[in-house]
């Protein structure tokens, strides 16, 4: 970093977040030619430096919740900056898990031959330099760096002013890593500074050395970098994720599905906000689930109909569009299937939805018309997760259609070139 240094006196923070791009431009090419073992390599490696770093690093996401509580941050915002040493193990482990993942680069995605003997294969490749700007999490920085350099990238990591030190020590022991396989360190980048204006200098490119940003973070966050990108963006939209209990539902499945969905954890993308139940069978099975969820310290705020079987908080119409990541649910009684599917396509936000029943025409028919990312059948959505899908962890959930569409992982961060051999044929 010491070559930034010079950049800022002469320039300025614009010089600082060019300097940064071209460094990771730079290495994005060492790392792109790296072989696959080296890249393995490299993740063990990091893997070991993360666990080696764990006091250092709890250390330091001690200051930052410190310094969060007394800022006034909410505990679901706390929740999802703290460390332990128990998450920093995970931490450590889906980076080593990812170093397991087969690597995509190179990898053949379909070959063919055509009639004058030209052969064709479309292979995977590395798109290059990713920024990523996220909020809060600290682990999306070892998640990040990890994935794009399985993928063969490099990456710019922006983490929130709320998270800097915890991410300072992460991205310490990230470049380590690199160093002990002797990979470029500029592959993983921390942007040395909180200022906001450091957001708008990625959004905007860095002169052309940012090839995609991934957003990772809240609603006006999301909003702000698609607002303003001026290089492609893989959204990831709030999880305002739905259960519906439709009528053929086992009722065992349905409360331990609603429970986990929404109290395993709270404060992730993939819990749920909103249960939707068939009105067949809401006599039944809401007051069960209902119970449960109580029990575990949920508030349940409900429509009219649902408030008629079992005591609730009213639900409001801004419920049905609250991500509350917070032990709050909203529930409402539906007629049947396309109830259901119309309210998630009116208040969903294309994230995650799941369906209990064991009626397989439902399930079929709730799978092909719910237009969201991931869509489950008898599971939790909390399974919303790359490393539940085998991806190794993931930088996001992303919500659009287009490239990237649900946990964004390895695979998702390459791109594709066509190779053509041939043996000397000329076009007519």
């Amino acid at each position: 970093m010491s070559g930034l240094h010079d950049f800022a006196e002469r320039g300025g923070l614009g010089a600082v977040m060019n300097a940064l791009g071209a460094q990771a431009r730079a290495a994005a090419a060492a790392v792109r030619e790296a072989s696959a073992e080296t890249r393995t390599a490299a993740l063990r490696a990091i893997a070991v430096r993360l666990r080696e770093a764990a006091p250092a690093i709890l250390a330091a996401n001690a200051d930052d919740v410190r310094d969060g509580r007394a800022a006034g941050l909410s505990e679901a915002f706390v929740d999802r900056l703290a460390l332990d040493a128990k998450r920093v193990e995970a931490i450590a482990a889906a980076v080593e898990e990812t170093g397991e993942i087969p690597d995509p680069v190179g990898a053949v995605m379909a070959s063919w031959t055509r009639p004058n003997g030209l052969r064709f294969s479309r292979v995977r490749t590395p798109i290059g330099v990713i920024g990523v700007i996220f909020e809060s999490r600290p682990n999306v920085a070892a998640d990040a760096g990890a994935l794009a350099l399985r993928a063969g990238n490099a990456v710019i990591l922006r983490g929130g002013s709320d998270s800097t030190r915890s991410v300072r020590e992460i991205g310490r022991a990230l470049q380590l890593g690199l160093k002990d396989a002797g990979l470029p360190v500029e592959a993983i980048q921390i942007v040395p500074t909180a200022d906001r204006d450091a957001v708008g200098h990625m959004l905007a490119g860095l002169a052309g050395a940012i090839d995609v940003i991934v957003p990772r973070g809240g609603k006006s966050l999301v909003a702000r970098v698609q607002d303003e990108a001026r290089v492609p963006v893989f959204a990831h939209l709030e999880g305002l994720c739905h259960v519906y209990v439709h009528a053929g539902a086992d009722p065992a499945k349905a409360v331990a599905i609603a429970l986990n969905g929404k109290m395993r954890r709270v404060s992730v993308c993939g819990a749920t906000e909103t249960l939707l139940i068939d009105r067949a069978v809401a006599k039944t099975l809401l007051p069960p689930i209902a119970d449960a969820l109580r029990a575990a310290g949920c508030e349940l705020r409900g429509d009219e109909e649902a408030r008629s079987i079992t005591p609730m908080t009213p639900a409001t119409e801004e419920d049905w569009r609250t991500e509350y990541l917070a032990p709050i649910l909203s529930i409402r009684v539906v007629g049947g299937i396309d109830d259901a599917i119309a309210h998630i396509a009116r208040y969903g936000t294309s994230h995650t939805e799941a369906i209990v029943t064991e009626d397989a025409a439902a399930a079929d028919a709730f799978t092909n018309r719910v237009d969201s990312a991931i869509v489950l059948v008898n599971a939790s959505t909390q399974f919303a997760d790359g490393g539940e899908f085998g991806f190794g962890g993931e930088i996001g959930i992303a919500t659009g259609r287009l490239h990237a569409r649900g946990p964004v992982g390895a695979e998702q961060l390459t791109t594709f070139k066509y190779v053509v051999r041939g043996e000397g044929q000329i076009r007519p």
